[in-house]
């Protein structure tokens, strides 16, 4: 959609892509990734016992990588695909490290990022995306990702004041205002009601002027198998997964086997600084690929750029920034990132459920699958959304026509 890869189109465009809309976007992005998903890797630093050091290079890695991994590829590209890192991922070591050492979860996230580079590099991934029929991916994507529209709605219930105000002034500004995006209204509205509510409370977290610990990695098959292993099977299946899908309902022309080597390359070097992965984020891709990153699609890489720096940032202080960042209350987060969303899950559901393109039967069961908490040997839905679903539809649907299966398939690059 954006032509050949080119970084020296990428910083040529890079100017006109800087929009309103885009800052807005980013901004909301990287305040998603900065809040509730640190916490839960300074929750899994607790449960293994790291000194604040080793926190500190956890944090340190994954958001320094992530945002370089944001630059690159959104350059070369021009496409808003957003570098991150696991939140699933993390999640599952907050388990894990309590019966593995960090030195072996250090090799552990090493050896995961051979295995995803590996794949990429064989291309395998590429072609398993062209193969999965459209309407499976987008119900997998809905499902993912309809957590941000409930969340969104438990958060007006559980702060009516805060949330309320956000949502007030989301729907006044898209409204009335064509020059402000409606989910930066949303935020400024928001904090400003959060301030006055008193709800900005600096959070308790040991990690000030900390300086970053680095750890030996030691290779063990306990640890390849307790965490190298699921951990691929997340990043692949739930992170790369996600934003391919987001990005295909967009319109764009993701390059996936390149998503996947640059993930691979992302959990090396993050393992080696002690981070469980850096890779390409669904979560933050969807925000910054949605209408509210620019109503020209050629011009959202912008969001991703600006996602990057603040994510720069908050990795080169995240000793002293963590506090002050989960200082904003998590309604207000929750909120804005479901209005975010409003986009990219009402293209999801229509791309899920079109006639036209078949596999409704699949996709069904791909959208309860990804809504549910369900986890099989240590992979989360989003990967058994899609298994679950191929196999449903291949049992009981005929293949669509050669035009659906057409559109299910040309929105993908390979590069």
């Amino acid at each position: 959609m954006a032509g050949e890869p080119s970084f020296r189109k990428g910083l040529g465009a890079l100017g006109g892509a800087l929009t309103l809309k885009a800052f807005s976007a980013g901004t909301v992005a990287a305040i998603f990734g900065c809040t509730g998903p640190a916490l839960i890797i300074i929750s899994a630093a607790d449960s293994g016992h790291l000194s604040g050091g080793q926190t500190v290079a956890w944090l340190m890695s994954v958001y320094i990588l992530g945002a370089l991994i944001s630059l690159v590829m959104a350059l070369r590209y021009r496409q808003p695909i957003t570098g991150a890192y696991s939140i699933p991922g993390a999640a599952i070591l907050v388990g894990a490290l309590g019966t593995v050492n960090f030195n072996e979860a250090v090799g552990a996230f090493i050896m995961s990022g051979f295995v995803i580079l590996a794949l990429g590099l064989s291309g395998v991934i590429g072609r398993i995306m062209r193969w999965l029929p459209m309407p499976i991916v987008m119900a997998m994507i809905a499902g993912a990702l309809i957590r941000f529209g409930t969340g969104a709605v438990d958060a007006v219930g559980n702060a009516p004041a805060v949330a309320g105000s956000a949502v007030l002034a989301y729907l006044l500004a898209a409204r009335l205002l064509r020059s402000v995006p409606p989910v930066l209204a949303a935020l400024v509205v928001g904090l400003v009601a959060a301030l006055a509510f008193g709800m900005l409370q600096p959070a308790d977290v040991p990690l000030a002027f900390t300086g970053p610990e680095l750890t030996a990695p030691a290779f063990t098959l306990n640890g390849f198998l307790a965490i190298s292993l699921p951990l691929s099977l997340l990043i692949i299946g739930a992170e790369n997964a996600q934003a391919t899908g987001v990005l295909m309902a967009e319109g764009y022309r993701p390059p996936v086997n390149a998503m996947t080597i640059i993930s691979g390359i992302g959990g090396i070097l993050a393992g080696i600084f002690g981070g469980h992965n850096a890779n390409i984020a669904g979560p933050m891709t969807a925000i910054c690929s949605s209408e509210e990153a620019g109503d020209d699609k050629e011009k959202r890489f912008g969001a991703t750029i600006v996602n990057a720096v603040l994510f720069g940032v908050f990795g080169l202080v995240a000793g002293a920034a963590v506090p002050f960042v989960l200082a904003l209350p998590k309604p207000l987060i929750m909120v804005v990132g479901g209005l975010a969303m409003i986009s990219v899950l009402l293209l999801a559901f229509q791309q899920a459920f079109s006639r036209q393109l078949g596999h409704q039967t699949g996709a069904f069961v791909a959208l309860v699958v990804a809504m549910s908490n369900m986890t099989l040997f240590g992979i989360s839905a989003p990967f058994w959304a899609l298994v679950f679903g191929v196999l449903v539809s291949l049992i009981l649907e005929r293949p669509a026509s050669a035009s659906g299966e057409g559109q299910s398939t040309a929105a993908t690059g390979t590069h």
